[in-house]
């Protein structure tokens, strides 16, 4: 047992270097300068009265043609043609686009009466990261240059000129008026966490927020799809075997949120968001299905015979069902559980802001330990509960065979209406019901357990009669499937209107939004299809009567990435959410209020504090 903890820890190192050697790799760049520095904007006039605007770029930075644009006080000007050497560069993710190097400059003529130049630039670091956009003041009078700091493409004026999708940097101050202001919040404070606690310290800290969120809903769908992995142990299943899975398991869910840190330094996203395409949800809702064919015996699953002899080698008989296991734990992460939480969307925003993807992806590391010790738990002494032998395990094996099954529906919910859900999860029922010998005649002597296993398998046959008849009538929620037919019969009360979120798609969309708000508060609600915390929230939370009523006086607006397309991308990076669900309140003037955002999994009364200081804050 002692060296079998001695190996985990050399593990748990050899992952932690392992995600440093790869961030070396893939952030070449080093730490980016601050906005300023990297690009320098000076102004002077011309002898014939025009202003000169040059922007000296620093090694290693560009800046995109396309990014620059102009105005006045009193109007929108044309952009002149700029002066500098101009290099076509195919960008991986803006495809072919005009860049400068080293220097470029545009000379500006100004009319009498003009107080105020507005000029408006984006630019990215080599193999870095890219700032957002910016904008500056400059006096025609004095050629002062004020408003210091990378802006955001919220103010409607400035975001015809910005053509490159802005990805947050390493300065997050906005503009001086117009658009959405941002407010440093809970995702800021575990950010500076990272820049200013110790290594230790900061790896301690995520560990710890990891086991908070151990059993929040991003998380317990990992339960039932360990246990799956454990039954299919059959009576090989102890203790120890338990531990091994359970930790190739976590050790698989830690190195994916890693990996998620080094993908957002690189790309300025968040993987999970990323995966939620139709092809990967249904590749993984597909070999869920699959895995739940062997738990009925209909075949053996296992590795080729070249990958047995290999894993035989660590131990005899394991057959690949670490391998199994590790793959499981690290598509859990990635696609099972999309959900962001405070925690998570911090660490991802200091990788984004600051390139330091080594402690970034080390903390995240941290976070999935900390949601996986519960798991490791589970899966070492829950083997101690099971009988080793006999017929039990075979019926464990099925359970765990309808739980995989269940994960499939589970999956393909966000690809598919909600009545065809409804349809599937009612014939999981029915097929449930049958196993558990719903429809089996007892002889009078038949034990409890048998007596048991056939009053449950009735109450699940009429669970799947009810969801059947709510498919039927268009309800897509399982846990009120005759939602439709009440409505239509008028069988029940008066039943609350709803919430009237407005619904933005794009980023001018926002902007119309927030100037709308009629001195209201503004709630942004950011949520996806997929989203299983989001469709927690609003079962339980934005549907009760007293949130409805709490949030009638506010704005609400709803950002919905279910497709994740480059606008849902641009959106959420404007409002620095790595994903959903996210809130975020602003007031009347657009200001996000601080210390009000909330990311992950919401409660009523955490819900009402947030209310009650944002209104405070107005």
């Amino acid at each position: 047992m002692r060296s079998f903890v001695a190996a985990f820890f050399l593990i748990l190192l050899h992952a932690v270097a392992l995600a440093s050697a790869t961030a070396q790799t893939i952030s070449p760049g080093g730490k980016p300068l601050p906005m300023d520095e990297a690009f320098r904007l000076s102004a002077q006039r011309n002898e014939d009265g025009r202003v000169r605007l040059q922007w000296t770029i620093a090694p290693g930075y560009y800046l995109y043609q396309d990014g620059f644009g102009l105005r006045s006080d009193a109007s929108d000007l044309p952009l002149p043609s700029l002066e500098g050497e101009a290099v076509s560069k195919n960008d991986p993710t803006f495809g072919v686009t005009t860049i400068y190097h080293d220097r470029v400059a545009a000379t500006v003529p100004v009319s009498r009466g003009v107080k105020e130049l507005t000029v408006s630039f984006q630019g990215c670091q080599d193999g870095g990261i890219c700032y957002p956009p910016a904008s500056r003041s400059v006096d025609p009078l004095t050629l002062a240059v004020s408003g210091g700091g990378g802006g955001r493409s919220g103010a409607p004026a400035m975001s015809e000129w910005v053509q490159a999708p802005a990805i947050p940097g390493p300065e997050m101050s906005q503009p001086e008026s117009g658009g959405i202001t941002l407010s440093r919040n809970d995702q800021g404070m575990v950010a500076g966490l990272l820049a200013d606690g110790g290594v230790l310290f900061v790896l301690g800290s995520f560990l710890l927020f990891g086991l908070a969120l151990a059993f929040t809903p991003c998380v317990l769908p990992m339960y039932p799809i360990l246990g799956g992995a454990l039954a299919r142990q059959g009576d090989r299943l102890t203790p120890l075997r338990g531990l091994a899975l359970s930790l190739a398991f976590v050790l698989a869910m830690s190195s994916a949120f890693a990996l998620l840190g080094v993908v957002a330094a690189w790309s300025g996203q968040n993987l999970q968001m990323v995966l939620q395409s139709p092809l990967a949800v249904g590749a993984v809702a597909a070999l869920f299905a699959v895995l739940a064919l062997p738990m009925f015996g209909l075949f053996e699953l296992q590795l080729p015979a070249s990958w047995v002899s290999a894993v035989g080698r660590v131990g005899q008989g394991r057959r690949g069902s670490l391998a199994s296991a590790g793959l499981l734990g690290f598509t859990s992460a990635l696609i099972v559980g999309p959900c962001v939480t405070a925690p998570l969307a911090g660490a991802l925003l200091h990788i984004a802001q600051t390139g330091d993807v080594r402690l970034g992806a080390a903390s995240l590391f941290a976070l999935g330990l900390g949601k996986g010790i519960p798991l490791i738990a589970f899966g070492t002494f829950g083997p101690a509960a099971l009988p080793k032998t006999g017929a039990w395990m075979n019926g464990v094996r099925q359970a765990f065979g309808f739980v995989f099954l269940g994960a499939a529906i589970w999956m393909l919910s966000r690809l598919v209406p909600a009545s065809v859900t409804m349809a599937l999860w009612a014939l999981l029922a029915i097929g449930t019901a049958t196993f558990l010998g719903a429809f089996d005649t007892l002889s009078p002597d038949a034990p409890g357990s048998r007596r048991v296993g056939k009053a449950a398998g009735l109450a699940a046959a009429l669970y799947g009669i009810l969801l059947g008849v709510g498919a039927a009538s268009g309800s897509g929620d399982p846990f009120r499937p005759l939602d439709r037919m009440l409505v239509a019969g008028a069988m029940i009360g008066e039943r609350p209107a709803g919430l009237d979120f407005q619904l933005v798609e794009e980023p001018q969309d926002l902007d119309r939004q927030v100037a709308r708000a009629g001195g209201r508060t503004t709630l942004l609600y950011v949520t996806a299809d997929w989203c299983v915390t989001c469709a927690a929230i609003e079962r339980s939370v934005l549907s009760d009567p007293a949130t409805q009523q709490l949030l009638s006086g506010l704005h609400l607006v709803k950002v919905d990435v279910s497709e994740n397309t480059m606008s849902h991308q641009e959106l959420m990076r404007r409002l620095e959410a790595f994903g959903p669900p996210t809130m975020v309140f602003l007031d009347p003037q657009g200001r996000e209020v601080s210390n009000t955002r909330l990311v992950g999994d919401v409660t009523r009364s955490g819900l009402a504090d947030a209310v009650s200081r944002a209104e405070a804050g107005s």
